[in-house]
């Protein structure tokens, strides 16, 4: 792979968002909320659905301008979407009328880099999720699993500083799922680029992050925030593994009364 570039933190500063409808009714989605992700982190964020999570990504993604407070990466407050800002999406955002390998390459065109350079650059990164044979193929003749991996090669190959990533494995069944799991993890270890990513998988962010943070129901706020020790690759029956997620369960069972309206042992099943 080309030499990195290093990677950058993140900070969000007393950051809020409110939003606002055509009828003059507003809903409060994200409460003041401080965070900071050291330079190569892989942060996970869990939490009930509507609280936030995907709005804090999208801030920090430049999608969406926060009303109060700010988000800064590597130092230099976000001001809009750029590509030093890598976003994976659920829902793979392939261009459908380029081929695979176009799609991989297409931000490196916008980085100056010549067309056989960025040939190789895709190629080298389709060998990493296993699809050098689909170079050629459209993304209507790949399965879901297979265009997910093309949009995380093509977000690495740009070689960004922090790679935002929004429950990108949420629609996948359990086996593709498991698979990019660890196809991730390997271009994360040689990388070391900062992660920050969505999912409502406790056991996913144990699998793969090195710091769990919990929000709260909406308005989201940050509630607990766990630092994972266990050495990669990690065994989901192993007692520690399984220590982590009942405890990440436990901060998060709370929250999910919240939003269901449930008294807080009736999640516990008493």
């Amino acid at each position: 792979m080309r030499e990195n570039s290093h990677s950058k933190s993140i900070e969000v500063s007393n950051l809020s968002m409110t939003f606002r409808s055509d009828d003059g009714t507003s809903v409060n989605a994200l409460a003041p909320t401080n965070l900071e992700i050291e330079p190569g982190q892989f942060v996970a964020i869990v939490g009930p659905s509507g609280c936030g999570k995907s709005t804090l990504l999208n801030i920090l993604a430049g999608f969406l301008t926060p009303s109060d407070g700010q988000a800064s990466i590597g130092n230099e407050a976000v001001a809009g979407p750029s590509i030093d800002h890598g976003v994976v999406f659920q829902d793979y955002a392939l261009f459908p009328w380029l081929t695979v390998l176009d799609n991989v390459a297409f931000g490196l065109k916008s980085q100056g880099i010549g067309s056989s350079e960025r040939k190789e650059i895709a190629m080298r990164f389709l060998d990493v999720v296993s699809l050098r044979d689909f170079a050629d193929k459209r993304p209507r003749e790949l399965s879901g699993g297979m265009k997910q991996r093309a949009a995380i090669a093509r977000t690495f190959a740009t070689n960004p500083s922090v790679i935002l990533m929004d429950e990108p494995f949420g629609a996948l069944d359990a086996l593709t799922r498991r698979f990019l799991q660890q196809q991730l993890l390997k271009i994360w270890s040689e990388s070391r680029k900062t992660v920050l990513f969505i999912t409502h998988s406790v056991q996913e962010a144990v699998f793969l992050a090195d710091r769990i943070i919990v929000m709260t129901a909406r308005p989201g706020r940050i509630k607990s925030d766990f630092l994972i020790e266990l050495d990669h690759p990690r065994d989901f029956s192993s007692d520690s593994f399984r220590k982590i997620e009942k405890n990440v369960f436990d901060s998060l069972d709370e929250e999910l009364a919240k939003t269901f309206g449930l008294a807080g042992n009736q999640l516990q099943g008493d």
